[in-house]
C-alpha cells in the first residue's frame, strides 16, 4: 500500500513540475511567445538615406530616390510554372535562371536574394498583387542616387553594388552582399560620411509571407542614421557652361578660387550624364561607356599626363629670379639656332619674353639655372644646379599628388637626377641632354589639376592651398585641416608681380590677345604642347582679376593646336561668366560652340549601338561610334 502511494506521489510531482514549467513559459514569461513570433517574422534592412551633395549656391547636385528590390527566399518559394511566374513579374526565364544559379553557387537557399533590382513605384505597382500568390517573395526598399543638374560626372562619381573583392577586403565588416557603396569621385572619397548607418526592422508575416505589421511594436528595430550632407564649392552655372564650351572636344578644365583652393568647375571631356550610372540601366550604360573609344570614363583633369608646354616658362622665370641668375631687365636674343621659335621682336626682357612666349629666351634661362659655374666639371655643375631646380619646381606642386578629395589623382612627372642617372649613367649627362625641359617639353608631365593649381599659386604670389571640392561636411560644415594649410613655393612674392605683368601682356597684346575682356584684367599664359601622336595640344592658364584674384583656371584641349586658338578663348569666356554672370562676346562664344574635334554623335546614340550589338553578342562596329 505504501508503495502505491509512493508511485502516485512521484507522478503527481512530475505532473506538477510540467504544469509549473508550462505556466512559466507560456503565461509568466514572454520569451516563448517571442520565439514563436520570430519564426513568423522577416528581418528587413532599413537603409539610411545617403547624404545630399550641394553646389556652391545651395542647390542640390545629388539627391536620393527610393526604389525597391524584389527579394526571393528560394527555399520557401514554390514555382510550378516558370513561364507564368516570369510573365507575372515581367522578367525573362534567363533572368530567373541566372538568379537561381547564383543562389545555388552561394548555397543561399534560405537567404533572401534580389530577384529583380531597383523597381520604381510604377514597376512595383504592376507586380504588387503577384506577391501574395508566392510565398518567399517580398520587397526591400533601396536608396539610389539622382544627379539633379546632369553635370560633373567625373567628379561626383557614382554608387554601385559592392564587389566580391571589396566585400572580402573590407576592414570593418560593415557591408553585406548586395549593398551599394561609392565607386568613384566624391561618392567614393566621402563614402563613410555619405552612407550614414543603416537600421533593421522586424516584421510579422503570415503563412503566405504577407506582412502583418511590426514585431512587438518595433521592440527589436533599430533606426537608421542618415548620411552627412556635403557642401561643395562647385558653381553649378559655371560647371554647366564649361561642359557646354568643351562639348565635342577632348581635354580638361579646372577652375579654382585661389584664396581658398576651392574648385569652382571641373570638366573631363568628353563627359556624360551621371544619371546614366544610376538606376536599372547601370550595367548596360557602364558597358557602353567603357567601350566608347572616346573614353568618357577617363578622368582627364586628374589622370591625363600632358607636357605643359610654354605655361611652364612661368615657373622657369620665377626660379631664375629667385636664384638671381636673371632679373626683370635681363635681355636674350631670339636665337632660333638654339631652339625653334615664331617671329617676334628681339632681344626681349623678361616681361616681353612671357608676352611673346620666346623659346630661346627660356633655353637661356634654364641653362643659367642649371649651370651656375659653381664647379669646373660641367657634369658636376649640372648635377648640383639640377638638384636645386628640381626641389624648387616641386614646391609648385608638380611631380606629386596635390591631395584633392576624389580618388585616382596622378602625380605627373618631374625628372630627377636619379632619373637621368638611370638612363645615361652618373655624370654622363648635362644641360644639352635636358634643355627641352626649359620650355615644358621632354620628360615633364602634368595633369590639368596641377596646371590650375599653378595658376592659383601665381595668383596668390607664392602659395597654394590643396585643391578640394568639399568646403563643409554635415551640420557643422567641418573641413579637413589639410584644406586650410598654405603650401609655399619658396619664391619671394615680389617676383610674382613681374611675372603677372608679363601675363597681363599675353592677354592684352600677346599670344592670347583675341581673348581680352574689356573691364577685366586677365593674367594668362598660352601653351602649345607638342604631341608626337598627332596635332599639338592647346593649353592656357590664367587668373583674374589681376588685383585680388577671384578665379584661377586651366584649359587643356587635345589636338587643337596653339594655346591662343581654343584653350584661351574657352578660359576667357568662363572667366567672364564667373565674374560678371554674363557673356558679352557672342561671336567668340558661337565660334567655340560650333567647333567640333570629333564627330558630334550624342552619347545616347553610342549607348544604343553598344546595347544592340551586345544583346546580339556581336562585335561592335566601331565605325558607327567614331
Amino acid at each position: 500500500m505504501e508503495r502505491k502511494f509512493v508511485v502516485q506521489g512521484i507522478f503527481i510531482v512530475v505532473a506538477a513540475i510540467f504544469i509549473i514549467r508550462l505556466f512559466l513559459l507560456q503565461v509568466a514569461s514572454s520569451d516563448y511567445k517571442e520565439m514563436a513570433q520570430r519564426n513568423a517574422t522577416r528581418r528587413m534592412i532599413d537603409y539610411a538615406p545617403r547624404g545630399v551633395i550641394y553646389a556652391r549656391d545651395g542647390k542640390p547636385l545629388v539627391t536620393n530616390t527610393t526604389v525597391f528590390d524584389l527579394m526571393i527566399v528560394l527555399k520557401e518559394t514554390k514555382i510550378k510554372d516558370t513561364t507564368e511566374f516570369c510573365q507575372k513579374l515581367h522578367m525573362t526565364k534567363d533572368e530567373l535562371y541566372k538568379v537561381i544559379k547564383e543562389i545555388r553557387k552561394d548555397k543561399a537557399w534560405s537567404r533572401p536574394t534580389a530577384l529583380i533590382k531597383q523597381l520604381s513605384f510604377n514597376d512595383l505597382g504592376r507586380i504588387q498583387d503577384v506577391l501574395v500568390d508566392y510565398k518567399g517573395l517580398y520587397t526591400q526598399t533601396r536608396i539610389i542616387r539622382n544627379y539633379e543638374q546632369h553635370v560633373m560626372a567625373s567628379a561626383l562619381g557614382y554608387i554601385g553594388e559592392i564587389s566580391k573583392k571589396q566585400l572580402d577586403n573590407q576592414s570593418e565588416n560593415y557591408y553585406s552582399k548586395g549593398d551599394y557603396l561609392g565607386i568613384s569621385g566624391l561618392e567614393s572619397f566621402y563614402e563613410e560620411e555619405l552612407r550614414g548607418r543603416r537600421g533593421v526592422k522586424y516584421l510579422m508575416v503570415d503563412v503566405k509571407g504577407a506582412e502583418k505589421g511590426s514585431l512587438l511594436d518595433g521592440k527589436y528595430d533599430t533606426i537608421p542614421v542618415p548620411g552627412k550632407d556635403l557642401y561643395t564649392s562647385i558653381d553649378g552655372d559655371l560647371q554647366a557652361y564649361a561642359e557646354k564650351l568643351i562639348a565635342y572636344k577632348k581635354g580638361g578644365i579646372v577652375a579654382i578660387e585661389p584664396s581658398s583652393g576651392e574648385i569652382l568647375a571641373f570638366v573631363s571631356a568628353p563627359t556624360y550624364d551621371p544619371n546614366m550610372l544610376a538606376g536599372r540601366k547601370f550595367a548596360k550604360n557602364a558597358f557602353a561607356l567603357q567601350k566608347d573609344t572616346l573614353k568618357p570614363l577617363f578622368n582627364r583633369p586628374l589622370m591625363a599626363k600632358y607636357p605643359p608646354g610654354s605655361i611652364f616658362k612661368l615657373a622657369q622665370a620665377l626660379i631664375g629670379l629667385q636664384l638671381g641668375v636673371i632679373n626683370e631687365h635681363t635681355l636674350f636674343p631670339c636665337n632660333k639656332d638654339m631652339v625653334n621659335c615664331h617671329n617676334h621682336a628681339s632681344p626681349l626682357d623678361l616681361r616681353a619674353s612671357i608676352q611673346h612666349s620666346c623659346n630661346p629666351y627660356y633655353y637661356q634661362v634654364f641653362r643659367k639655372i642649371i649651370n651656375q659655374d659653381k664647379f669646373a666639371d660641367k657634369f658636376k655643375d649640372t648635377e648640383v644646379g639640377f638638384e636645386e631646380w628640381y626641389h624648387l619646381v616641386r614646391n609648385f606642386g608638380f611631380g606629386q599628388k596635390l591631395g584633392v578629395d576624389i580618388p585616382n589623382e596622378k602625380a605627373g612627372s618631374i625628372p630627377s637626377n636619379a632619373f637621368y642617372d638611370k638612363i645615361y649613367g652618373h655624370h654622363h649627362w648635362k644641360f644639352s641632354t635636358i634643355y627641352s625641359l626649359g620650355i615644358g617639353q621632354g620628360e615633364i608631365g602634368m595633369v590639368p589639376l596641377q596646371m590650375a593649381n599653378f595658376a592659383a599659386c601665381l595668383a596668390n604670389k607664392g602659395y597654394y592651398i590643396a585643391p578640394h571640392f568639399v568646403k563643409g561636411i554635415g551640420k557643422d560644415h567641418a573641413l579637413a585641416e589639410k584644406y586650410k594649410e598654405k603650401h609655399y613655393t619658396g619664391i619671394d612674392s615680389k617676383y610674382f608681380d613681374i611675372v603677372a605683368d608679363g601675363m597681363e601682356r599675353v592677354v592684352n597684346e600677346g599670344t592670347a590677345a583675341a581673348s581680352k575682356i574689356n573691364g577685366i584684367t586677365i593674367c594668362g599664359k598660352t601653351g602649345t604642347a607638342q604631341n608626337p601622336h598627332g596635332e599639338d595640344h592647346s593649353v592656357f592658364i590664367a587668373f583674374a582679376p589681376k588685383e585680388n584674384p577671384k578665379i584661377a583656371i586651366a584649359v587643356f584641349v587635345e589636338n587643337a593646336g596653339w594655346g591662343g586658338a581654343w584653350a584661351a578663348p574657352i578660359a576667357s569666356l568662363m572667366i567672364e561668366q564667373y565674374l560678371t554672370d554674363t557673356v558679352s562676346r557672342g561671336p567668340l562664344e558661337k565660334k567655340i560652340l560650333e567647333k567640333h574635334f570629333y564627330e558630334p554623335k550624342p552619347v545616347k546614340r553610342t549607348i544604343e549601338v553598344f546595347a544592340k550589338e551586345h544583346d546580339k553578342s556581336k562585335d561592335v562596329n566601331k565605325d558607327k561610334l567614331n
